[in-house]
């Protein structure tokens, strides 16, 4: 038999009994997300830009790393060439045939989307906001001109609300630096975070973060509260203190949440997800008929909201 021909009953033979090849590599949007935070995180103690408006503009514009934009020119935040040296990549966006960058990795157009947004001048006055407001980065995004959609900022706040992304800002270890004007530049990334006041927001309640040996008397004295208020505010008893890290209320938590459900996961308690989700632990108890002792099972789905 001719090569020729042994070439062409082979592929024959593999066609017909399935043997082709495997389908390509299609990231969840919980996957990507566990994948590329940590770059996120890394990046936001670097620059200061929130990890939060990182991870959503990458979910966004890459389609949870989907897009042939992130899987063939690992571009994963639509950037297109402007002023750009290297790779690049052409596709229909705006326009027909428009110019895209091109990276070796992933890692690379993460950093790149940092440097993208600290150099340039129209993007400054972002770095003036508080580095917990995703909420005035989506909008301040949209300002600026990185995007065309009209509703570029309400499709960054949903994700992240939707994936709790804003909890990874709690990781930022710039925050004292930018909050007292230093240039973000000339921040490193090794300051430790001092006491902040009151700037995150959770369930549209003022939060703050506990800091390690942190008491209900001690917090209510740095921000000029009450003690009572701490633990009412909280659901906490005499005896009960903050882990920390862990967020803080300063006001009365809600009677629902935004979120509908929550999967429980090991060493949740009715306690935990109340603060998590900034609702009142009575009402959380309420919803599910458990009681604030009651021991949760892993995967069992535990009601926000009537």
């Amino acid at each position: 038999m001719g090569t020729q021909l042994y070439i062409s009953v082979l592929l024959i033979f593999l066609t017909l009994t399935g043997f082709t090849q495997p389908a390509e590599r299609v990231y969840s949007r919980s996957e990507y997300i566990n994948k590329y935070k940590g770059e996120a995180i890394k990046e936001m103690n670097r620059t200061g830009i929130p990890a939060s408006i990182t991870m959503s503009q990458a979910i966004l514009e890459s389609g949870d790393g989907n897009s042939p934009l992130a899987k063939y020119a690992n571009n994963h935040f639509g950037i297109k060439c402007h002023d750009w040296q290297g790779p690049t990549f052409i596709q229909d966006d705006d326009s027909k045939n428009e110019c895209f960058r091109k990276y070796k990795n992933p890692y690379q157009s993460f950093k790149d989307h940092s440097e993208f947004l600290s150099t340039r001048n129209r993007y400054a006055f972002l770095f003036n906001l508080k580095p917990t407001d995703y909420v005035a980065w989506a909008h301040g995004l949209k300002k600026a001109g990185y995007a065309t959609n009209p509703k570029y900022p309400q499709l960054l706040i949903k994700i992240i609300e939707e994936n709790n992304l804003e909890e990874l800002d709690r990781q930022m270890t710039l925050a004292s630096k930018q909050q007292q004007g230093v240039s973000q530049r000339e921040a490193s990334p090794k300051v430790v975070l001092s006491a902040p006041k009151h700037s995150i927001l959770v369930n549209n309640i003022k939060s703050t973060v506990a800091l390690r040996g942190d008491t209900p008397e001690s917090i209510a004295k740095r921000l000029n509260l009450a003690p009572w208020q701490i633990k009412k505010y909280n659901d906490i008893t005499d005896n009960q203190n903050f882990e920390s890290g862990s967020t803080v209320f300063l006001q009365p938590k809600r009677r629902k949440s935004k979120q509908r459900t929550h999967i429980v996961k090991k060493g949740d308690t009715p306690w935990s997800i109340s603060q998590k989700y900034g609702i009142k632990l009575e009402r959380l108890c309420y919803y599910n008929s458990i009681t604030k002792y009651s021991s949760l099972a892993s995967g069992n789905t535990i009601k926000l909201r009537p």
